[in-house]
């Protein structure tokens, strides 16, 4: 080979070049920095505002029910019942959403037409730009009603199992119709989510599966489903994260009330959110403070998610 034939040495970079690198990176980097700031500032502010409340607290904050946080003197409030209420309002919507929305990415992916399944995920995707106060409305004006007779076939034929042991709401206004509502809004998230991560499942994995005689189903289930489960499972964990969080369509569907029950056709549940949502307003004093104590339970919880997500997430990709 001839001297002409050796690869030639890339040229150095320029001084402008080294100059927007670094530029870039720094704002990159700052960027970054910048996130972890507001996280701690939020932090801080909750942490500073909710403390008053808490010093002067009569009773134990994480496991009573009652709340009676506006007197000056001896405000005993707890935060049980509502977190308890959050938590298994976004339970129920993760479980009802999950498998809908799996089902969805999978039917947009690998089976429904190309123009079928551009208009579904629009439609999906559409869903998540919709108010949740309109959600809200829907939820306490149409679902709530149509509810009612289901509840009361629950009791009737499935009463023996706690969860349904009734008496029904004659309102539909329960904990399993705010779920239902929960669930609808945080489909989007868990099918978008699952439809890009099913999309980027290697080809050869599913040809492989194919050649090998494999039905269409039984390469979902051996070569898409395990190498997507990570993307799964952080959609559904970033989906519960919305549901924890989510005010106005709970706080429009739950009755105002303060109970742990494990009853879901029965009024008496309510959320951190939906509970500070309606009480802010007419709180004063030691009030302010409590319903600021609950926001910090809730963003403890949501953070909790959140990052459990993402180790899920990072975890199932380096396992892939």
């Amino acid at each position: 080979m001839t001297t002409t034939d050796a690869p030639q040495a890339a040229p150095p970079p320029t001084g402008k070049r080294r100059i927007g690198d670094a530029v870039f990176a720094g704002l990159a980097r700052g960027s970054g920095l910048l996130i972890l700031l507001i996280l701690a500032g939020v932090a801080a502010f909750l942490i500073i505002q909710a403390w008053p409340s808490l010093a002067a607290n009569t009773t134990g904050f994480l496991t009573t029910q009652e709340w009676d946080a506006n007197v000056r003197e001896n405000p005993a409030f707890g935060v049980a019942a509502l977190a308890f209420g959050t938590v298994l309002a976004a339970a129920i919507a993760l479980l009802l959403a999950t498998p809908v929305a799996v089902g969805i990415a999978l039917f947009i992916v690998y089976y429904a037409p190309r123009r079928v399944a551009s208009v579904l995920g629009y439609l999906v995707d559409l869903l998540a730009a919709i108010p949740s106060v309109v959600y809200g409305l829907w939820g306490i004006g149409f679902l709530a009603p149509q509810l009612v007779p289901v509840f009361r076939g629950l009791t009737e034929y499935l009463g023996w199992i706690p969860l349904f042991s009734g008496p029904a709401s004659t309102s539909g206004r329960t904990i399993l119709t705010a779920s239902v509502v929960l669930a609808v809004m945080i489909l989007p998230i868990i099918t978008a989510m699952s439809r890009d991560v099913f999309k980027q499942v290697p080809q050869g994995h599913r040809e492989a599966a194919l050649a090998m005689g494999a039905t269409r189903w039984e390469m979902i289930r051996l070569a898409v489903l395990p190498f997507g489960r990570s993307g799964v499972v952080g959609g559904a964990m970033l989906g519960l994260g919305r549901a924890l969080g989510e005010t106005m369509a709970v706080a429009m569907i739950l009755s105002p009330s303060l109970a742990i029950s494990f009853d879901l056709l029965q009024s008496g549940n309510q959320t951190i959110a939906a509970h500070i949502a309606l009480q802010y307003p007419e709180a004063t004093g030691y009030g302010v403070s409590a319903l600021i104590a609950a926001g910090l339970v809730l963003f403890a919880i949501t953070l909790a998610v959140n990052m459990g997500a993402r180790y899920i997430v990072a975890r199932g990709s380096k396992e892939a």
